[in-house]
């Protein structure tokens, strides 16, 4: 994970989305990861989604006033299975160089592509982008077709939960669930493709 110490949000609605495929193993992830943390209490514009694999519904959700975006998903950046990444995606030194244009396959839209085409979709409606895009990243071991995370990466969903509590300001002792939460925000697409 970095070593920086998490740098808090800028003051506004804040959005957490799990984003990732249940069904390709650590892909899966985001999706863990935000379930997880729909047991925790969470502060007050604090909004918990679990986008899944619905990108492009993701990227206008983006526009919808958000100070600040959490994404959580698997991230393959070389490092051990199960290795936390906290990444800036507005910070230059963090974000990956985005596509010119952006391919729409709803199905398979990496972190990547939703920022290409919120991109587009900001220049194109005159919409405000968030003005912070973290992604709390895991390095995946095992992509194949499967249900279920990998041993390592499942372990690192607690801690990417306290990761995300602390980057929300959801207060110090964040290991325990709390009684009242909220559930999270599920805009899982049950449609059949």
């Amino acid at each position: 994970m970095n070593s920086a110490a998490p740098v808090p949000p800028p003051p506004g609605r804040t959005l957490v989305a799990g984003v990732g495929n249940i069904f390709l193993g650590d892909d899966g992830f985001g999706v863990e990861a935000v379930r997880a943390l729909g047991a925790h209490a969470l502060p007050d514009g604090v909004e918990l989604v679990d986008a899944g694999v619905r990108g492009v519904h993701l990227a206008y959700r983006m526009l919808d006033g958000y100070a600040t975006v959490l994404l959580v998903d698997a991230a393959a950046r070389g490092g051990e299975p199960g290795s936390l990444y906290l990444l800036d995606a507005t910070d230059p030194a963090d974000a990956a160089p985005r596509p010119g244009t952006t391919p729409i396959d709803a199905h398979h839209m990496t972190p990547d592509a939703v920022l290409a085409l919120l991109d587009t979709l900001s220049a194109g409606t005159g919409a405000r982008r968030p003005e912070r895009v973290l992604v709390v990243g895991c390095e995946p071991a095992d992509t194949a077709e499967g249900i279920g995370l990998s041993p390592p990466v499942a372990a690192a969903v607690d801690e990417a939960v306290r990761l995300v509590l602390r980057l929300v300001g959801a207060g110090t002792d964040a290991s325990e669930p709390a009684a009242t939460a909220a559930p999270a925000t599920t805009e899982r697409n049950t449609t059949p493709c």
